[in-house]
């Protein structure tokens, strides 16, 4: 049974409800925002209840599915952040304001900032996986004090695929710290040439420290190896491990990585449980 929304702004999603597969809401699309050559910010005007970290499963009739995370914190609208990379996420990305989505969610563990408060966060993202992220740093800029120390790093390809850039002033504002670097050749005032492990030689390491880490997964292992040859914990670390979610409900077992299932086990893990 399909479900619409006819009152858009007074819908409120349940966070971690576990829907059942035919339970679609269609919503309006409120605003679009082109970020990169091929990737795009959705806005819808809904209040959610989530964690940073979980997703959606976003759907169009006869076209398909595709897990995309939410990278926002407000309460009064919520954000994705879509890369035009195949069939659907190629159709959704041309879709026009006031076009309907189908959603099913939010699913998955994500990260349960309450049990954070008083550490200090160290936020390390590698292009699109900057965007799970993002909805970290929305909600450490609106609870700014019931948090220590926030150092984000980041690193993208070019000065061309830069996410979220306009946002980067008002973190600072915010009292946290951000560096970031361009692997291509730039002139950038602000990028540092190189990939994100090489503003990361100075950071310290305190038992106090937590990193939340995503992007590539070959960036993810580069920087997991560096972060423990540095000195900090396994249990220090997580990781966001967002790979080939397909029913988001731990039936099909396409994303099972050791025996845990990304969609519902995860996408947000600690390091040690997977490693």
């Amino acid at each position: 049974m399909k479900k619409k929304c006819s009152q858009t702004k007074n819908f409120i999603f349940s966070k971690n409800k576990k829907m059942a597969e035919d339970e679609i809401v269609f919503l309006p699309i409120d605003k679009i925002s082109q970020q990169t050559e091929d990737q795009f910010l959705f806005r819808f005007k809904t209040t959610i209840s989530h964690d940073p970290g979980q997703f959606f499963q976003c759907s169009l009739l006869g076209i398909g599915e595709s897990a995309i995370s939410i990278c926002s914190h407000s309460e009064n609208f919520f954000e994705l952040s879509i890369r035009s990379v195949g069939n659907v996420t190629n159709k959704l990305c041309n879709l026009k304001k006031g076009d309907q989505i189908g959603l099913r969610g939010p699913y998955g563990h994500g990260y349960e900032m309450e049990q954070f408060h008083n550490k200090d966060m160290v936020i390390i993202g590698g292009g699109s996986g900057v965007a799970p992220l993002r909805g970290i740093l929305e909600h450490l800029s609106k609870y700014r004090e019931k948090f220590g120390t926030v150092e984000i790093f980041f690193g993208f390809r070019g000065e061309k695929d830069i996410l979220f850039e306009s946002d980067f002033e008002k973190w600072q504002k915010k009292d946290m710290s951000l560096a970031f670097t361009l692997s291509e050749e730039h002139k950038h005032p602000k990028a540092k040439k190189g990939f994100v492990t090489n503003i990361l030689e100075n950071l310290k390491v305190t038992k106090n420290k937590l990193i939340f880490l995503c992007g590539p997964p070959i960036m993810i292992t580069n920087t997991a190896k560096m972060l423990l040859e540095k000195g900090f914990m396994k249990s220090q670390i997580y990781v966001s491990e967002e790979r080939q979610m397909k029913c988001a409900v731990g039936r099909c077992g396409h994303c099972m990585i050791k025996g845990k299932y990304c969609c519902t086990d995860g996408p947000v893990f600690r390091y040690d449980e997977l490693y």
